[in-house]
């Protein structure tokens, strides 16, 4: 049984190939398909009227069935679809008609010219419904013609033509409609199936095509601000944007290369990634951007989106919670690190940088004032500038302020953060 069901499967899908469209793989396999049924049909046609009917020739309808079959040999070996689908509809479409004359008139013969219609309809599914126009147009062309025919040669069809009987000719009027019917049936029917796999693989397609969309629309959105992604997939233009205020933190661990001296690579990937995933998720709830992280220093900035306005507070709030964190939770901070803090104010130039493994980045006068006050901060301390702090003392309480030396700035006056002000 298996082999006889590969074998069919074999004949329905014979002459697709990998790059056919959904629409041509089904026009193929519903020609194929129809191919079948009509010699079938035929066949059994003949053995019919053999039993019921006299003994006419059968020269026309063997002919017929021979070259279906001979050109879909001919199709199966060359693969010119084209070719194959214009001979096949022009003999379904004739051969009914040349059989109907051999046997006399449109009574006698049992209406079996009503078989040609399977050409129109044919043409509709294998080729198109614009191109079945010109099918149907000759298969009315020939009905009246063989209506003519009938019409002006009655008398003389009457004296040649085969005698059947009265209910021969009913039965087979009856037999020919049947079969024409349920051909028509059978390839709507098979039609509708097949476009109902496509549409439904489409659909799986198109969810797979969503949840790789989705996956993508995250991974870009863990690069880049929400704003920035939607820009970049809108626009091929520069994205280079100023903030005339941002307030900028870096976080630095403290002595992290001597650390990292006696750790597996493993072992440094997998300590930087759990604080750095805190990290993440501080970032997260305290609705600011994080920027990126390089080596052991962690970038977060406040300002660029539209979460919050009290975004300087916002980062203070958040640098006090790291600090806490690796101080209190040893399962994120199980090497028991320190970090350095530091937090600037003032006017950034942000955008992305590159073409491939694209970055978002700030620049700026503040990036440079953060990240050197984090480097010359005090461990478990968080450092803010001027600017942060006049913005922040009514808030919060600082230490006295500290005067410290900062490469290429010069001296400059910090300030440190205790913590929240009682309510």
């Amino acid at each position: 049984m298996s082999n006889q069901s590969g074998f069919l499967e074999g004949i329905r899908s014979a002459g697709i190939l990998p790059t056919d469209s959904e629409d041509l793989r089904l026009q193929k396999s519903l020609l194929i398909f129809a191919t079948g049924l009509i010699s079938f049909a035929s066949m059994l046609w003949l053995f019919i009227y053999w039993q019921l009917g006299p003994h006419f020739s059968s020269t026309i309808p063997f002919a017929f069935q021979l070259l279906l079959i001979g050109n879909l040999l001919v199709y199966m070996k060359t693969l010119n679809f084209d070719a194959f689908r214009l001979i096949q509809i022009t003999l379904i479409l004739f051969m009914p008609f040349v059989a109907q004359w051999s046997m006399g008139n449109f009574i006698s013969a049992s209406g079996i010219s009503l078989w040609a219609l399977l050409a129109p309809i044919g043409a509709v599914l294998f080729i198109g419904p614009r191109e079945a126009i010109a099918w149907f147009v000759a298969y009315l062309f020939l009905t009246a013609l063989s209506g003519s025919f009938d019409y002006y040669l009655a008398d003389a069809l009457t004296a040649t033509q085969i005698k059947v009987s009265t209910q021969t000719t009913v039965f087979f009027f009856a037999l020919n409609f049947a079969g024409v019917s349920t051909i028509v049936f059978l390839l709507l029917r098979y039609s509708a199936s097949e476009k109902q796999k496509i549409q439904a693989h489409l659909v799986a397609a198109h969810e797979q095509l969503q949840i790789e969309q989705d996956r993508s629309e995250r991974l870009l959105l863990n690069i880049l601000p929400g704003s920035i992604a939607e820009r970049l997939k809108s626009s091929n233009q520069t994205i280079a944007d100023g903030f005339a205020d941002v307030s900028v933190m870096f976080v630095d661990i403290v002595n992290f290369t001597k650390i990292a001296e006696g750790l597996s690579p493993q072992q440094v990937f997998s300590m930087l990634n759990r604080i750095f995933s805190s990290f993440d998720e501080l970032a997260e709830k305290y609705g600011l951007e994080k920027i990126k992280t390089i080596g052991d220093a962690y970038m977060v900035a406040g300002g660029l989106n539209d979460l919050r306005s009290d975004y300087s507070d916002a980062l203070v709030d958040m640098a006090l919670e790291m600090r806490d964190l690796l101080q209190n939770d040893f399962q994120v901070n199980q090497m028991h690190l320190e970090v350095r803090i530091g937090i600037g104010t003032g006017p950034v130039v942000a955008g992305v940088v590159g073409k491939k493994k694209f970055i978002y980045d700030l620049w700026g006068d503040t990036v440079n004032i953060a990240s050197r006050i984090t480097s010359e901060g005090v461990p478990g301390m968080v450092q803010v500038d001027e600017a942060t702090h006049r913005r922040l003392q009514q808030r919060f309480d600082f230490h006295e302020p500290q005067m410290i030396y900062l490469k290429g700035k010069g001296n400059m006056v910090v300030y440190r953060v205790i913590g929240r002000m009682a309510a």
